[in-house]
């Protein structure tokens, strides 16, 4: 009836729930993993008369901000794809090649803590890495697959590597800020979401004055995702969804009317099981010692290449976090690389125009990968925000991840 008259597949996870749920009638069954016998037993019991493959056979694993890389056991790898091959299973490796969420693009989990979001990197600990390299994984997996051919084929010849360059220090300096680039605000009584004042990456600044109570405990219902707080411009601290952190005590102001600013910044989207409607910036209210806040000034930043693009400098000198950094770089040969952003804090670099996407001390990633194809030769631009430095710090850039 709806004219599809090609094979269709679902992926479900290897569980009784997950198949009974996700699959669909006269569909063949991609299991998310098919790792073992009883895998496959389950699912055709299930749905039977179908095909069932491994849809995704994990090589690796993403990795969330704060945590260690997240490295899977090859060993486990091999005998998995093993028993796929001496049983004559059909395979799908996620993902057989590592990426990059460039821009604002990286995902989140609503896991253990509530929300985790995913690091820049998408190199998943694949057997080809981020940069399109060949790891020890792959070689093994290839030598495990090989020997499966028949004794008078020979495995193709590996491509030759992207050329790989390192660039010696780069010395930003001072640039410009976001208070010097602000646009005109929207009005509002409340602090809305960022989708509600059609935005959807990026930043808002939410500025409000406050005419009844002047210090307390102030509580952000919900922060998403990550704020820094300020009063009367000077920085009080920050606010994290990922550490639970939506709370912090404004101090006594000397002003009349003391002006509050919370910067908040969109992480990654829930991307899998449940809270899946994930929306950016202040959700529902902003309250001092319980008392709700209204009547807000509302700064869109997105952030997007027209907004890097016009930023302009003011000539001013100002110390208040959130800051861009300017630094150029001139090369006589271009090729993949990472740019080490280590000495600094949180923000997002980019280079040339292209956001390479986010960084963060917590790490683990440091290292931000550009493509050759972001560089040129001659001179090039590197432009760091940070929400946190006062004070530029050089950066170099390597050949690898790590």
């Amino acid at each position: 009836a709806s004219g599809i008259d090609i094979p269709t597949f679902t992926g479900d996870g290897p569980t009784t729930y997950m198949l009974e749920a996700g699959s669909l009638p006269g569909s063949a069954v991609g299991l998310d993993p098919g790792s073992s016998a009883a895998d496959f037993e389950l699912a055709a019991k299930m749905n039977p008369g179908v095909p069932v493959f491994s849809s995704e056979t994990y090589p690796g694993w993403l990795t969330h901000w704060g945590e260690e890389w997240n490295r899977p056991d090859t060993a486990r790898l091999l005998g998995e794809v093993k028993f796929l091959m001496d049983n004559k299973k059909s395979f799908n490796f996620y993902v057989i090649h590592g990426g990059t969420n460039f821009g604002f693009t990286a995902g989140a989990n609503s896991g253990r803590k509530g929300y985790e979001p995913d690091v820049t990197s998408y190199d998943y600990d694949a057997p080809i890495n981020e940069q399109g390299r060949p790891t020890e994984k792959y070689f093994a997996l290839r030598n495990l697959i090989g020997s499966y051919l028949p004794k008078n084929e020979k495995l193709f010849k590996i491509p030759d590597t992207i050329p790989a360059i390192s660039i010696p220090l780069i010395f930003p300096v001072r640039f410009t800020s976001i208070w010097d680039n602000l646009p005109e605000p929207v009005s509002s009584v409340t602090p809305n979401t960022f989708e509600s004042y059609g935005q959807d990456y990026g930043f808002i600044l939410y500025r409000t004055e406050l005419i009844g109570h002047k210090k307390g405990r102030l509580t952000v219902t919900d922060i998403h995702d990550y704020a820094t707080v300020f009063l009367n411009g000077e920085y009080i601290g920050h606010l994290d969804r990922r550490e639970g952190i939506n709370t912090i005590d404004l101090p006594e102001s000397k002003a009349e009317v003391p002006v509050l600013e919370i910067l908040v910044e969109a992480m990654g989207r829930i991307n899998f099981a449940q809270h899946l409607i994930d929306r950016k910036g202040i959700t529902e209210r902003v309250t001092l010692n319980g008392m709700t806040l209204m009547n807000w000034e509302i700064f869109k930043l997105p952030m997007d290449w027209k907004y890097i693009y016009d930023l302009r400098s003011s000539g001013k000198t100002i110390n208040k976090p959130g800051l861009f950094f300017k630094g150029n770089f001139s090369l006589a040969i271009t090729g993949d690389t990472y740019f080490d952003v280590s000495n600094y804090k949180k923000g997002i670099v980019w280079v040339n125009g292209h956001n390479l996407g986010r960084f963060w001390d917590i790490g683990p990633q440091r290292r931000l990968y550009c493509p050759a194809s972001f560089l040129r030769l001659g001179l090039n631009e590197i432009i760091i925000l940070d929400l946190h430095m006062t004070e530029p710090k050089p950066v170099v850039a390597t050949r690898t991840l790590e």
